[in-house]
């Protein structure tokens, strides 16, 4: 398994030789997709040529069953390498096992051993045969991919605009990241959006005022606001925060993450103190936006990991909540809220 992000960045340059198959799996479907295609176009010069690539589906896996298997065994019609990309969408046990029994056979040599086997898959579980084949077999890698960190999103924007001739400068880049979608994806689209915005190849440093009108006043500002509100002890304003949120479409599960991703953001602060940073450097580390810095800190004096811990586990039984069928989503969001501006107060904010 590779983890570390300097041994997935390292194979995805320069894949090991002797490897035959690749597992890269993960919630965020944008990250799955970005490494499948940088590794895809390392083992053949032409990963959307028919001729060098086999493109699956779950769908395919349903309807052909042996056709996984014939696609591995088959010969490049150029010669040389072949890859075989298979997409398994959902968590359906039949492709998951079937997909597991292929990776098996190509693994062991029975397969054509000039081909390449490159899995992409959702948010495979401990109890996925595909992942425990995988983990186990010789010749396979599995790349589990986590949510982006501000620190991610942030390379992923300045590379990306960096291309199209634009850049933004420091301030304008936390006020864009902090403001950025968590999926990859939807965070890509956005990032090119903003590119057109500023004009390609204008070779504009962009500032804070200069994206005034392209971020404008939207429901994630309201969330994000309503958040840190709410860790700050002001219940009113969170409240306030939250209803205003609704009314521009951001339903509850949105604000629950919000509360979510706000006390991940204290929590890493907290924790990078404790080991010997500054606070206020551990807030930049964090991402915190400098217009926000003040507060942020107040609130960071004052919130124990021990006391964010109690937190979030209200927050995951507010998310499994507003989950369920028929629930009054925004209450929760509005009680959970409630909860964390009150545990605020007694801490003395």
């Amino acid at each position: 398994m590779l983890s570390k992000r300097q041994e997935v960045e390292r194979f995805l340059k320069e894949p090991t030789p002797d490897i035959r198959a690749v597992v890269i799996y993960g919630k965020d479907r944008g990250v799955v997709r970005d490494r499948a295609t940088q590794l895809a176009h390392k083992v053949v010069e032409r990963p959307d040529d028919p001729f060098d690539t086999a493109l699956l589906t779950e769908g395919d896996l349903d309807s052909q069953p042996g056709r996984l298997e014939d696609e591995l065994a088959a010969l490049s019609m150029m010669g040389g390498k072949r890859l075989v990309r298979l997409r398994l969408m959902g968590e359906k046990a039949g492709p998951d096992k079937q997909a597991a029994e292929a990776l098996t056979a190509h693994v062991e040599g029975r397969l054509n051993p000039e081909a390449f086997f490159l899995v992409e898959a959702g948010a495979l579980g401990r109890d996925s045969t595909l992942r425990k084949t995988a983990e186990k077999a010789g010749g396979c890698y599995v790349i589990p991919c986590y949510e982006d960190e501000v620190g991610d999103m942030a390379r992923l924007t300045r590379d990306a605009l960096s291309r199209d001739g634009v850049s933004l400068n420091g301030e304008a880049l936390d006020l864009f990241v902090n403001r950025l979608p968590k999926e990859r994806g939807v965070a890509r689209a956005e990032i090119e959006r903003l590119a057109l915005y500023l004009g390609p190849n204008s070779g504009i440093v962009a500032t804070p005022a200069d994206l005034t009108d392209f971020l404008g006043v939207e429901p994630e500002a309201s969330l994000s606001d309503a958040a840190a509100d709410a860790f700050g002890g002001k219940i009113a304003a969170a409240q306030a925060g939250l209803r205003r949120a609704a009314q521009e479409g951001e339903g509850g599960p949105a604000a629950v993450r919000a509360m979510g991703y706000y006390l991940g953001r204290l929590r890493r602060t907290l924790t990078l103190h404790k080991n010997g940073v500054d606070l206020g450097a551990a807030a930049k580390a964090s991402g915190v936006f400098w217009k926000t810095e003040r507060e942020f800190l107040r609130q960071a004096r004052a919130w124990t990991l021990e006391h964010l811990l109690t937190v979030q586990q209200d927050i995951l039984i507010a998310d499994k909540a507003c989950k369920t069928s028929g629930s009054p989503d925004q209450l929760i969001a509005e009680r959970l809220a409630l909860q964390i501006a009150g545990r605020a107060r007694r801490l003395g904010l």
